[in-house]
């Protein structure tokens, strides 16, 4: 084993353990932000891990897009909704236990027959540095546009909606005897009421 090799096999199985570990983090803290910021650890190394495999250009895009984008939306959208609500115990919750058990075991099991079916081995034919790039951005405007558009629609509603959970407006207080409108509130986000008299003054003042 050559110097290089051996760099390259401590580096993979850090990056490895550091995934995993985040990984475990994400899914077992009950922390949400802490979770938040252990997904974007896993991202960081599956860029690490792409940079091992000589993919430059697909682990800068994983930094940008996953970690640059989708992990800060996250934090942005768990830190903006403040949601507090007391826990309440589900009917009939090992259903859903369950449910999620099959699927996750049907992902393993798939992705792990996909690992042994697929063969690793490097083809001399295979493009490399700028050559790869042309052939990706080929792929992305021909074979797989559908998904690609997908992804950026699906990352514009998440921000939208984001902002929309995170609104708050100043409404007037209400009259004696008339009912509150409920409309565009939130229980963990209440509207600040702004007395009629403050408004009056702020009126006058103009």
């Amino acid at each position: 084993m050559t110097l290089s090799e051996g760099v390259q096999l401590v580096a993979f199985g850090l990056l490895a353990i550091m995934m995993l570990g985040g990984a475990l983090g994400v899914v077992l803290l009950e922390n949400i932000v802490y979770s938040a910021f252990l997904l974007g650890g896993v991202f960081l190394s599956m860029s690490g891990m792409f940079i091992l495999l000589n993919a430059g250009f697909v682990a800068a895009a994983q930094v940008l897009v996953y970690v640059g984008a989708v992990s800060v939306l996250i934090l942005f959208g768990i830190m903006l909704v403040n949601k507090q609500q007391p826990f309440l115990p589900v009917k009939s919750a090992w259903v859903g236990k369950a449910a999620t058990g099959a699927v996750c075991a049907g992902l393993f099991a798939l992705l792990t027959a996909t690992v042994f079916k697929t063969s690793w081995a490097f083809s001399p034919e295979m493009p490399v540095g700028d050559q790869a790039i042309v052939e990706i951005g080929k792929h992305f405007f021909t074979d797989y546009l559908l998904a690609f558009e997908l992804a950026s629609v699906l990352l514009l509603i998440a921000l939208i909606g984001a902002i929309v959970l995170a609104r708050r407006e100043l409404i007037p207080d209400t009259l004696p005897g008339e009912d509150e409108s409920e409309a565009l509130q939130l229980p963990e986000r209440p509207r600040q009421l702004v007395s009629s008299v403050a408004a009056n003054t702020s009126d006058s003042d103009a």
